[in-house]
């Protein structure tokens, strides 16, 4: 997530946003975990276990009639303001106690049931959803490594596979699509079904990226199981030549598609790094990025701006109605009241760029996050509510996990929800801190988000690529400050390219110089000697991250008080950064002195000095 529009999106408002607001986090973690479990343990055990939820939320919530004064209250029964104890007359002392321990009672039974309600909640949708990996012909045909005639739904872009090389021999190129079978033919008999499978096609790879989503295609493919246990797919379709069309895609898909290919030609002249990196930060079209450029930005952790993310429709929203804190305030910022648009006006085409976004660039987890939030905002907005955005936070979590209970195991919607969290919670604690010790407000603004994003990220980015940056921080904030014009601009070209394609390309140029110093800063950082360390790449060695990175955070709380400490910790972290020769040389005793240049064989090992 680009930490500084986020943090111009989330800065907070004394007069609109009052206390943090937590109640709705307990409810969204507990239906996170619910759904994450669920998926893949057996149906008897989700029902039992969603059952279980219910029952102790009831007993909870029992109704006040059920301890009524002059009964004999349950064990069960939680006390309210109307019961009364049949224990003997207490001292003062004694009632102003009980009547604590029955206010506390009452504030934590509330609550709890609706922690246990959502978390069942999302049981049931959980397993729902895994349900369909196991209803039909399709997984059973999987087992067996069966053929079949199936009719296919694409509900997502064909991508091309990148080849694979052993030795001298290279697979051939290959086409993968997401997709749900619809109709399934196999051993003389024809069933209708709803299941999720992964596509594998070869030749002709034209013929397949040309398909858009919800286009319905027929193949003759051969069915296997799907290869890691828990995915969301129920099985692995190879299909060997075209597809075969059965149904067109839906108009708006064809507009969408129409925009992204705009885009492509608009950038067809640009150099070739721009050229590869423009449509994914735009519409998240990643189809030009090569495997060296990929390195490169995971080097460095810059891969959320490699693809489209939720920060992305920050941006256009911020430009629309300006920062949402001052958004129903007479100051309030952004194009729509310079044209003189109303505030509910400018809610609604808040809304229509949202869900515009979404189709365009595609519903991926951390695009449907930032468009859930968004809604929710522009609806306070409009409706001249107060605007709190960890409740918006917290209720997109709820909302997206319970129509789609697989992005509870989706690392993607993970660190976005994490990033924009840490924008939210940890930030604003940072950067009052620094400010305290004389850091301008806006640089302080910066680099507490970029820190404090980077923080929350790190162990699960471990856990991805097995290792962990040390130019991280740097490298994006200086990408930053390229993001906001290039994605402006990208989509001024993506809007002009189908009605003006020399405007577009004029658009696309100018994007073109923003997108160029992404890259260059990624290469640079890439580039340096201790850009990155390696790091167990599973969840043992993302809690160890955790825990150097909570004491880090608290022995520099202590440094920054002393101005020789900070200087001291800095000079070293840029030794382990840039590893000038002299020092690894002293410590190692390679590369040997005057040496002109080493070069290493596989078989032999040769060098040169």
């Amino acid at each position: 997530m680009h930490a500084a529009a986020a943090s111009r999106l989330g800065a907070s408002d004394p007069h609109q946003d009052g206390p943090p607001d937590y109640r709705l986090v307990p409810p969204a973690i507990a239906a996170w975990i619910a759904a994450a479990l669920t998926l893949g343990a057996p149906g008897k055990a989700a029902a039992v276990c969603a059952g279980a939820a219910v029952l102790v939320a009831l007993l909870l919530l029992v109704p006040r009639r059920l301890c009524a004064p002059g009964s004999r209250p349950a064990a069960w029964c939680v006390p309210t303001a109307g019961t009364r104890s049949e224990r003997p007359a207490q001292s003062a002392p004694g009632r102003v106690a009980g009547i604590r321990t029955t206010a506390a009672g009452q504030a934590l039974g509330l609550p709890a049931a609706m922690t246990l309600l959502c978390a069942a909640t999302a049981t049931t949708a959980a397993a729902l959803h895994a349900a369909d990996l196991h209803r039909g012909p399709v997984p059973r045909l999987a087992a067996q490594h069966g053929h079949a005639r199936v009719e296919l739904l694409l509900t997502g872009d064909p991508r091309t596979l990148r080849p694979h090389v052993r030795g001298a021999a290279r697979a051939p190129a290959a086409v993968v699509v997401e997709a749900d079978a619809v109709r399934v033919t196999a051993e003389g008999r024809t069933t209708a079904v709803r299941t999720p499978v992964l596509v594998i096609a070869g030749q002709p790879v034209a013929a397949w990226l040309r398909l858009l989503p919800t286009t319905r295609i027929a193949v003759q493919a051969r069915l296997a199981p799907s290869t890691r246990p828990g995915d969301r797919i129920a099985a692995i379709l190879s299909v060997h030549g075209p597809p075969r069309i059965t149904g067109a895609p839906t108009p708006t898909q064809r507009e969408a598609g129409r925009l992204r290919a705009g885009l492509r030609t608009a950038t067809d002249h640009l150099p070739p790094d721009a050229r590869a990196l423009l449509p994914g930060l735009v519409t998240g079209d990643t189809s030009r990025i090569t495997p060296e450029l990929q390195e490169v930005f995971q080097t460095t952790d810059l891969t959320h701006l490699t693809a489209v993310s939720g920060s992305n429709l920050a941006i256009l929203l911020m430009l629309l109605i300006g920062p949402p804190g001052i958004a129903i305030r007479a100051e309030r910022r952004g194009l729509a009241p310079r044209i003189g648009i109303p505030l509910r006006l400018t809610a609604v085409l808040g809304g229509v760029l949202t869900i515009g976004f979404v189709i365009v660039c595609r519903p991926d987890p951390s695009v449907l996050r930032a468009a859930v939030c968004g809604l929710i905002t522009l609806l306070a907005i409009g409706t001249g509510r107060r605007r709190t955005l960890i409740p918006a936070l917290a209720t997109a979590v709820l909302l997206l996990l319970l129509y789609d209970p697989w992005l509870a195991r989706s690392y993607g919607f993970l660190l976005s929800v994490l990033a924009t969290a840490a924008l939210l919670t940890i930030a604003p604690r940072w950067s009052a801190a620094l400010q305290r010790r004389r850091v301008p407000p806006r640089l302080a603004e910066v680099l507490a988000a970029a820190a404090a994003a980077q923080a929350v990220c790190a162990p699960v980015v471990a856990v991805l690529a097995a290792h962990v940056s040390l130019v991280a921080i740097p490298c994006n904030l200086l990408a930053e400050l390229a993001v906001a014009p290039a994605t402006v601009l990208g989509f001024a070209a993506l809007a002009a390219a189908p009605l003006a394609m020399p405007v577009a390309k004029a658009l696309a140029w100018l994007a073109g110089w923003p997108t160029g110093w992404i890259v260059i800063v990624a290469r640079r950082g890439a580039a340096l000697p201790g850009a990155s360390v390696g790091w167990p790449g599973s969840w043992l060695g993302a809690l160890a991250l955790a825990t150097v990175t909570v004491l880090v955070v608290t022995f520099a709380r202590r440094l920054l008080r002393h101005p020789w400490l900070c200087t001291a910790a800095v000079l070293i972290l840029l030794l382990v950064v840039l590893r000038p020769v002299p020092i690894p040389g002293a410590i190692t005793g390679w590369p040997p002195p005057g040496w002109r240049l080493v070069v290493c064989d596989v078989f032999p090992v040769r060098s040169a000095c």
